[in-house]
C-alpha cells in the first residue's frame, strides 16, 4: 500500500512499516549471516596460521634470557658503551646476581652466552660457584677478582658478549641466521668460518627446491597430457593410480624408497642382474635419493593443476594448427602449451613452495650434505632448545617464499594462477 506524507509518496508493508527500512533491515541480516558463516574460517585463519606467524617473529627478535635471569646487571651493562672493561659497579651488580639467580633462569642466561663463545657456560658457572669470593671485594678489586678465578675474564671480548645479550629486543638471531653478527663497533660483519653455515644451506635449500621442481615439470607435463587426451574412461583409471600415493603416509612413502635405494635393495639387485652396473650403487644417502623420494611424493602436485587446465583446451586448435600446416611439435608449442601456462605456474609455484619446507624427506633419505633449512630449524628449537635461531631461520625461509610469490606475481600474475 501506498501512504502519502506531505508531498512525498512512502512505501510500506503491510504492517505499516516503510519499505525502505524493511530493505536496510534485510540488507543488514544478510550482512550479518554472512559474517557468520566466515567467521569460523576467519578463526582458523587467524589462530592456525597468523598468531604462529606474529608469536615467530616475535621470537626471532627477543632476547630475554639475560634480562630476566640478570635484571640488574642487562640495565648497568646497556649503559656500558662497550670499550675496554665494564664500569666495576657493574661487575658488582653481576656478582651479587651470580649469587643469587635462581637455577633455571641462571641456566637460561649461561646458555645464552655461550652462543657467543664456546665455553661460556662452564666459565659462569665456575664464577657462579665462587660467587662468595667475590662478594667480600670492593667494586675496584672486581675484575682482579674475576680474572682470579678464570683468566678469560681478563679478555674484554667475554664482557662485550654480556653487553650485547642485556637487550631485551635484538636483532642478533635474524643476522646469526643469515651468518652475520655485530661486531664491538656495532656494525654487521660476517661470523667466523666455523660458524658460517646457514647462507650455504639456504642456497642449498633453493637449489633442491629448483630441481625438483624442474624434475616434477619435466615429468608431469607427458603424464598431464596423456590424462587430458586420452579417453575418460581410461584417463580416470589413470588418474586413480596418480592420487594413489595421496593415500599412503609421507613417512611411508619415504622409508619405502630407502628400502628401495639401499645397496642391498631391489634397485641395485636388479640393475646388478640386468648388468647396468656390476657393483650396487650408493643411491641413498645422497642428493640422488632426495631427488627420487621428493619427486615421487610432489609429482602430483603438478600433474593435478596441468590436467586441469589442459581439459578445458579445445582439441580443434592443435587441428586447425595442423590443418594450416604446423608440424605437431611446433603446433604444440605455438598453440596448446601457452594455453597450459596456468596450470604450469600453479603446479611450479606449489611444488616450489612445498619443496622449501621439506623436512622428514631429506632427513631421512638425504646425507649430511643434504640437509635443508627445515632440519636446521627443528635441530635448533628440538634438541639445542635455540627457540630465537629457529625462529629467525623460519623468517627467512618465510620471507624466501614470500619474495619467490612475488616474482611469480611479477612474470606471470596471480591471475593467471588456476588449480581447479
Amino acid at each position: 500500500m501506498v501512504a502519502t506524507t506531505g508531498s512525498h509518496d512512502v512505501m510500506r508493508t503491510a504492517d505499516g512499516v516503510p519499505l525502505r527500512i524493511k530493505l536496510r533491515r534485510a540488507e543488514r541480516m544478510r550482512k550479518v549471516w554472512a559474517i557468520t558463516l566466515v567467521a569460523p574460517l576467519f578463526l582458523f585463519l587467524v589462530v592456525g596460521f597468523i598468531l604462529p606467524i606474529i608469536s615467530l617473529l616475535s621470537l626471532s627478535i627477543e632476547d630475554p634470557d639475560l634480562t630476566e635471569g640478570f635484571p640488574r646487571t642487562a640495565e648497568m651493562f646497556q649503559e656500558w658503551d662497550g670499550e675496554g672493561f665494564p664500569p666495576p659497579e657493574a661487575m658488582a651488580t653481576f656478582a651479587e646476581e651470580l649469587a643469587v639467580a635462581g637455577r633455571g633462569e641462571f641456566g637460561r642466561a649461561a646458555k645464552r652466552l655461550n652462543y657467543d663463545i664456546s665455553g661460556f657456560k662452564s666459565m659462569v658457572k665456575k664464577t657462579a660457584r665462587k660467587s662468595e669470593e667475590l662478594a667480600l671485594l670492593s667494586p675496584e678489586q672486581m675484575l682482579d677478582g674475576f680474572i682470579k678465578i678464570d683468566k678469560d675474564w681478563g679478555d674484554p671480548a667475554y664482557w662485550l658478549v654480556i653487553k650485547n645479550a642485556s637487550s631485551y629486543y635484538t636483532d642478533y638471531y635474524l643476522l646469526w641466521s643469515l651468518d652475520l653478527q655485530r661486531d664491538k663497533e656495532r656494525e654487521i660483519v660476517g661470523v667466523s668460518p666455523d660458524r658460517a653455515i646457514y647462507v650455504d644451506v639456504l642456497l642449498r635449500t633453493i637449489e633442491i627446491s629448483f630441481a625438483v621442481t624442474l624434475l616434477c615439470f619435466l615429468l608431469g607435463l607427458p603424464i598431464a597430457y596423456l590424462l587430458a587426451t586420452l579417453p575418460t574412461r581410461i584417463s580416470n583409471l589413470l588418474l586413480i593410480l596418480v592420487l594413489l600415493p595421496f593415500w599412503t603416509s609421507l613417512l611411508v612413502r619415504t622409508t619405502s624408497w630407502i628400502v628401495l635405494l639401499q645397496n642391498e635393495g631391489l634397485i641395485n639387485d636388479a640393475a646388478l642382474w640386468l648388468g647396468l652396473w656390476n657393483e650396487p650403487q650408493e643411491l641413498i644417502r645422497n642428493r640422488f635419493g632426495v631427488y627420487v623420494a621428493m619427486v615421487h611424493i610432489l609429482l602430483p602436485f603438478m600433474v593435478l593443476p596441468m590436467y586441469s587446465v589442459m581439459k578445458t583446451i579445445n582439441p580443434w586448435h592443435m587441428r586447425a594448427a595442423a590443418s594450416l600446416g604446423a608440424p605437431g611439435w611446433k603446433a604444440f608449442l605455438k598453440v596448446y602449451f601457452p594455453q597450459c601456462m596456468p596450470g604450469v605456474a600453479a603446479g611450479t609455484l606449489l611444488v616450489f613452495i612445498l619443496s622449501l619446507g621439506y623436512y622428514i624427506t631429506p632427513a631421512l633419505v638425504g646425507g649430511p650434505s643434504d640437509q635443508m633449512t627445515s632440519y636446521w630449524i627443528v635441530q635448533n628449537m628440538g634438541r639445542t632448545a635455540n627457540w630465537g635461531l629457529g625462529a629467525a631461520l623460519s623468517v627467512v625461509l618465510l620471507l624466501l617464499t614470500l619474495v619467490m610469490f612475488f616474482i611469480y606475481n611479477r612474470f606471470v600474475g596471480v591471475d593467471r594462477l588456476k588449480v581447479n
